[in-house]
């Protein structure tokens, strides 16, 4: 057994209080595993701009409505987009402010970190 180089009982008992519970954290886990994918993020990000109906989203992606209509679903059953119907058309949106957040966060990390870099290298 390897002893510790010093006491680190009150940081970790402060940290394991705080942690939540691992069905919490595999919930989150499958959460960014969503944003993993390409074609969903570009339907996100489409979304982010306006409420979209299948054929546009098609359109604008270059990909067939049935390719569409399965990552959509995917979404809609974790709660990221949402829709309403208007006539035979059905229309998609981001589900909250909440994803609307995660995915400019994400987008403003990634630009900040790619502009500290580009300017570290002139």
């Amino acid at each position: 057994m390897t002893k510790a180089c010093h006491d680190h009982n009150g940081i970790l008992n402060a940290v394991r209080s705080g942690l939540p519970a691992e069905e919490l954290l595999c919930d989150l886990a499958d959460l960014f595993k969503l944003f993993g994918d390409t074609t969903r993020m570009r339907i996100l990000f489409s979304l982010f701009e306006s409420e979209l109906c299948v054929c546009a989203i098609a359109e604008l992606l270059s990909m067939t409505q049935s390719a569409i209509s399965h990552q959509l679903s995917v979404l809609k059953k974790s709660n990221l987009i949402n829709c309403r119907r208007e006539g035979k058309t059905v229309f998609y949106f981001l589900a909250d402010e909440h994803v609307r957040t995660i995915i400019g966060q994400g987008f403003e990390h990634l630009t900040e970190e790619r502009k500290n870099r580009n300017e570290k290298n002139i």
